[in-house]
């Protein structure tokens, strides 16, 4: 049997110690050509995330891959950092990655994303796992990119779950929620991939230690990373783990699991100035009568993944150089 033709992927991250899994998942998976990368503020400043995934691409054996840094700021007010607590001074936790020697293409990632979906004749889907303010400026740039991209998948939101920087705010969606707005309301097939299913999947320290002794150069250094990203989670879970929140929204993008329950659903964001603010709105009425169509619905909601996560990234992961 033929193998698939690879999915041509265009990945927006805040790298951050999950974006770097996602990336190498999105490097190493056969159902993946990586074609772009841009980088938004978030985990770390929209530079030093340009920075990183450059040398983490140079390590994972795809230096080849474009990358443009992006939007510095929100679309509505200021930035004001990285959670360095998390992600560490750079967003490699305690980890120094070996510098490449390359450098960000010219112009900006919003600019990138469009020639790329104009190169790609309606063949290329975009990962988004960071605040969604490139993209939204890419819709300014193009207002028929939704029409030019076969499909958006995003890590961010929360249906059913608490938020995670308010009582019902997600991170990547709360730190621009105007730009989220905008970019839900496009009338592109969009799956949302929150914290739902990110927060009850996790790396274990088996899983860490398996990269550890991989063999991979990049998976020791992904493995490395993820000792401060833990530290983190211990108070999270009890215990030195990780949640999945990027690179679950790749492996779900890739096709390398499909979610036992995604239903199509109408989904509008908040963004007023209230307690609300941030919040994913989405439209759960159907969940006791099996989600019945919605009219105007164009996003999947990923309520269960159905599939331990863990065990396939970390057998993607391990193939990287």
């Amino acid at each position: 049997m033929d193998s698939p033709t690879p999915r041509q992927i265009y990945l927006d991250c805040d790298p951050g110690v999950d974006d770097s899994l996602a990336l190498g998942y999105l490097v190493a998976s056969p159902l993946v050509q990586l074609v772009g990368v841009g980088t938004v503020f978030g985990n770390c400043p929209a530079d030093a995330g340009a920075r990183n995934a450059c040398d983490w691409l140079s390590v994972m054996g795809a230096s080849d891959v474009p990358v443009a840094a992006g939007a510095r700021k929100p679309s509505h007010g200021e930035y004001h950092g990285g959670p360095k607590h998390i992600h560490g001074q750079r967003g490699t936790g305690a980890v120094q990655l070996p510098e490449s020697g390359t450098t960000p293409v010219a112009g900006n990632a919003a600019e990138l994303l469009v020639d790329l979906a104009r190169a790609h004749s309606g063949d290329l889907e975009v990962v988004t796992v960071g605040p969604l303010t490139n993209i939204a400026e890419a819709l300014a740039i193009e207002p028929e990119l939704p029409h030019m991209i076969k499909h958006l998948t995003l890590m961010g939101g929360a249906a059913l779950h608490p938020g995670n920087i308010s009582p019902v705010t997600e991170a990547n969606i709360g730190k621009d929620p105007e730009s989220a707005r905008i970019v839900f309301g496009a009338p592109w097939p969009m799956t949302m991939v929150g914290l739902d299913v990110t927060m009850s999947n996790t790396f274990e320290e088996e899983h860490r230690q398996a990269l550890l002794a991989s063999g991979s150069t990049a998976g020791r250094l992904l493995a490395e990373v993820l000792d401060f990203y833990f530290d983190f989670h211990l108070d999270v879970y009890g215990r030195r783990c990780s949640a999945l929140h990027d690179p679950l929204a790749a492996i779900v993008a890739a096709g390398g699991i499909v979610p036992a329950l995604a239903p199509m659903i109408n989904v509008d964001i908040d963004d007023t100035r209230g307690p609300g603010r941030g919040q994913t709105l989405c439209a759960l009425g159907g969940l006791y009568r099996g989600f019945p169509a919605q009219d105007g619905a164009h996003c999947r909601v990923a309520l269960d993944i159905g599939a331990p996560v863990a065990p396939h990234l970390v057998d993607v992961l391990t193939t990287l150089p």
